[in-house]
């Protein structure tokens, strides 16, 4: 071999050695980095926990607030859809177009107190309206007190003025109100139910209904609770509630599982909103 091919033949041979030794050093070092840490959980204010027999949930601090998540992307029938008071954990949605189903997850301390925590699919509207839907949760071991909701909110914050009709996981039907913002809510609660029905232990057993379908109907300042226990024709079920909205209001359906950290799932179908040219 000649002096110059000797000398290309060398440096190629350096070239690649250092090459070689460059992808060992970093194959090494990238074999000693540590795994990142696992993700810490989700920390929750005491104040959140759900009530059990240690335990009895309160009212958050008057100054506690979360802005939400907001979506603006239509789903269904609905403009867009919320994270109101952006839960530790993030919700989500899904629409069956066939169907017309709402499957909606959601963690969520509460709708309740001062300030809320769900998932909510709204639409912008002024003027009359009835919207309504059937409720099902799916999840038969989910916490009593998880809550779907039809509901008329002023804003997207979590301490809004609003009026909600709810079903409860344990089928008790709320009729709830917060007058003004960052005020507590105070409700009507209906517990509907039955001798010699289907699932009592005797015939004299009492045994809880959870109606079929909940809605409100808004004329004007008059916000009334619709109901259909058992599949008849929806009808208000008792007084209305007066409460006056400035220019559009967010009217949809929701969910808040009652768990600050965990997520569970409502189905809502036969969702119709009807307003007066309908």
């Amino acid at each position: 071999m000649t002096a110059p091919l000797r000398r290309i033949a060398n440096v190629t041979i350096r070239t690649l050695l250092a090459v070689l030794l460059a992808c060992l050093a970093a194959s090494t070092l990238h074999a000693q980095t540590p795994n990142p840490p696992p993700a810490s959980p989700p920390a929750v204010p005491a104040w959140a926990q759900p009530g059990s027999a240690t335990h009895t949930q309160v009212a958050p601090p008057t100054d506690f607030h979360r802005p939400p998540t907001t979506f603006n992307t239509p789903i269904g029938i609905f403009d867009g859809q919320s994270d109101v008071g952006s839960a530790v954990l993030p919700g989500s949605a899904s629409y069956d177009a066939a169907t017309g189903t709402y499957t909606i997850n959601s963690a969520g301390y509460n709708i309740w107190y001062n300030r809320d925590e769900f998932r909510f699919l709204w639409k912008k509207l002024s003027g009359n309206f009835s919207l309504a839907a059937d409720v099902a949760f799916p999840n038969p071991k989910g916490y009593d007190d998880r809550k779907a909701v039809v509901i008329i909110r002023q804003s997207l914050d979590d301490d809004s003025k609003e009026v909600l009709a709810g079903l409860h996981g344990g089928a008790m039907l709320q009729f709830a109100q917060r007058p003004e913002k960052n005020l507590r809510i105070k409700d009507i609660e209906y517990r509907i139910g039955g001798r010699g029905l289907p699932g009592g232990a005797s015939p004299d057993s009492f045994v809880n209904v959870a109606p079929k379908r909940i809605g409100l109907e808004k004329r004007g300042d008059s916000i009334a609770l619709l109901v259909s226990v058992e599949g008849e024709p929806l009808h208000q079920f008792g007084p209305p509630i007066t409460m006056h909205f400035d220019g559009p209001v967010y009217v949809g359906i929701g969910f808040c599982s009652h768990l600050p950290d965990k997520v569970d799932t409502a189905v809502l179908s036969n969702v119709l909103l009807q307003t007066p040219s309908h």
